[in-house]
């Protein structure tokens, strides 16, 4: 149970950070977003304390989240450098989740189906997005492509036997969060603002929680 102390000061975190953004005080926000984000780092990391652990899955956790760390750091910076920089360390998460949910799950024949519907979601969503992209087409194009796998890795770690059930479940259901507050984001920067679209860091750290546990449920 020692992975779930962190969980505490999360759900006191991410509400305070939610509060920081939508009334814009960026000297909160610079200290809340890093800090709920660690947070959820130590989730996964006090999951190498458990008998059951499984180091090597655990490890690929934390990398992903560190990257992510670094994501919301340069998301904070608020230029289109910095926020280029940041869909790249959000890209590279995404692909060192893939490999850990793939790496010992293998792939499956059910993934042919994951694997179409999450490309279907990840054209409707590019051609929604295409009119505002300019010259963010092509990264934009390349991020949804890897989300989109990333999300079907992890659905498919319902087929496989490498993960239990309870992994399974936090493993889709984080993914999912994970880009439906990837969405929101693109949505409102490309497409049309979005009034409060700063809810979705709900999404975003729950996503990120749900995937950080999943190292703590092997039997």
């Amino acid at each position: 149970m020692v992975h779930l102390i962190p969980v505490v000061f999360l759900v006191v975190s991410v509400p305070l950070l939610v509060r920081a953004e939508i009334k814009n005080n960026k000297s909160q926000v610079h200290v809340l977003k890093p800090l709920s984000t660690v947070l959820v780092i130590a989730v996964a990391s006090l999951s190498f304390l458990l008998p059951s652990a499984q180091p090597a899955f655990t490890l690929w956790i934390v990398v992903g989240l560190v990257l992510s760390l670094g994501g919301d750091v340069a998301l904070m910076l608020e230029s289109d450098r910095a926020f280029l920089i940041g869909l790249i360390l959000f890209l590279l998460a995404h692909v060192i989740y893939a490999i850990a949910f793939t790496v010992p799950n293998g792939f499956h024949s059910a993934d042919i189906i994951a694997g179409m519907v999450m490309l279907a979601i990840g054209i409707l969503m590019y051609l929604y997005l295409r009119p505002g992209l300019g010259s963010m087409n092509v990264p934009v194009i390349l991020y949804t492509l890897i989300i989109c796998f990333m999300v079907s890795r992890a659905i498919s770690t319902f087929f496989g036997s490498a993960f239990t059930f309870t992994q399974a479940w936090l493993l889709s259901f984080g993914a999912v969060f994970f880009m439906v507050s990837d969405i929101v984001l693109a949505v409102n920067r490309f497409r049309q603002p979005i009034a409060k679209h700063r809810l979705s860091l709900f999404a975003y750290y729950l996503g990120q929680l749900l995937i950080a546990l999943s190292p703590a449920y092997f039997c």
